[in-house]
């Protein structure tokens, strides 16, 4: 009996320990709210060039294997790794017995047909006799030019020697090339672009790059083929963009930033500070001045963010007047006061 009176006693006692705490929040609640201040800004469009910013490996424009067709002894080698060799210059030189047994040849073969050509044109010889003596000296030539390519190896662009495998002296065994060339004036890249910019970009668009190696250097190139499939995976595609280069400083592997523009939207553009992200979502909103000095919360949809700004591609109007600060803590219908 004297234990349940205690327990009620308790119970009774914190009942009227919250009713107090109740009545003293109540005593305490503001009675009103306080205007805020806020900044604000009236839109307007403006110009915004269309770009996207993708990451690409600077590449040779063309790589050349340069080895002969046929295994044997190097003679000569004329250049070296980090040599700048011109179209058509001399790199290698193989060894000659083959070549000057197939000019003997050749040489034989061109005084026979002329020898038979002169009876031929006299008679004293038949029209096959001389179609015979021509088919030899045709082979013969053709297998002399062969072989003076395979012994005596040209540079078949301008460019810059990237490796060299063998010595002079060694036997090339074809196994790898003797040198590689690699053209790169120009250099070309090939840069990731996203599909929803399938339709934007177009064939001579000009871009502009910066490279991690060279910093606070632009450069300029065009986009000279766009590949035509759409990687499933990445979903993306590659456009070829080549850069003159002209004066070697860009070199392949170099990590690079390609900045692509494809066109100008007339659009409206606000501080970044204007725009709020609601939580748990993407959406963006804004907050417009009303004439009755309240604010109504607006939706809108973002295009390009740069130089603190963003792009609003729907849901103002030009002339609406935007909150820019102060805003954090705004909800739809507060009072505010503009401040300068």
């Amino acid at each position: 009996m004297n234990r349940r009176l205690i327990l009620a006693g308790g119970a009774l006692a914190v009942v009227l320990s919250s009713c107090a705490g109740n009545k003293g929040d109540a005593q305490t609640a503001p009675v009103a709210d306080e205007t805020r201040k806020v900044t604000v800004t009236v839109t307007t469009r403006q110009s915004v060039p269309q770009t996207g910013v993708y990451s690409s490996t600077v590449q040779a424009n063309v790589v050349n294997n340069i080895a002969s067709q046929t295994a044997g002894r190097i003679r000569k080698l004329n250049v070296e790794v980090g040599d700048f060799v011109e179209k058509g210059q001399i790199l290698a030189e193989m060894d000659r017995v083959s070549l000057d047994q197939a000019a003997l040849t050749l040489k034989n073969n061109e005084t026979e047909l002329e020898r038979i050509k002169a009876l031929f044109n006299e008679g004293g010889v038949s029209q096959s006799d001389y179609d015979t003596a021509e088919l030899t000296y045709d082979v013969s030539k053709s297998s002399y030019d062969n072989l003076l390519e395979n012994t005596i190896l040209r540079a078949p662009v301008s460019g810059v020697i990237t490796a060299r495998n063998y010595d002079t002296g060694d036997m090339y065994a074809m196994s790898s090339p003797i040198y590689t060339l690699q053209q790169i004036t120009p250099v070309k890249l090939l840069v990731p672009v996203s599909e929803m910019d399938y339709t934007h970009v177009k064939q001579g668009d000009k871009v502009s790059l910066t490279v991690d190696a060279i910093p606070g250097r632009t450069f300029t190139g065009s986009i000279v083929r766009l590949y035509p499939v759409i990687d499933p995976t990445s979903h993306t595609f590659n456009a070829e963009v080549h850069v003159a280069n002209t004066d070697r400083a860009i070199r392949p592997g170099m990590y690079a930033r390609v900045t692509v523009t494809y066109g100008v939207n007339n659009s409206i553009v606000l501080p970044d500070t204007a725009v709020l992200k609601q939580q748990g979502s993407g959406v963006r909103t804004v907050f417009v001045l009303k004439d009755d000095g309240t604010v109504e919360s607006r939706i809108v949809t973002l295009g390009l963010h740069f130089d603190g700004n963003y792009e609003i591609l729907s849901g103002l109007e030009e002339g609406e007047t935007v909150v820019v600060t102060g805003n954090s803590s705004l909800n739809g219908g507060d009072k505010v006061e503009v401040v300068e």
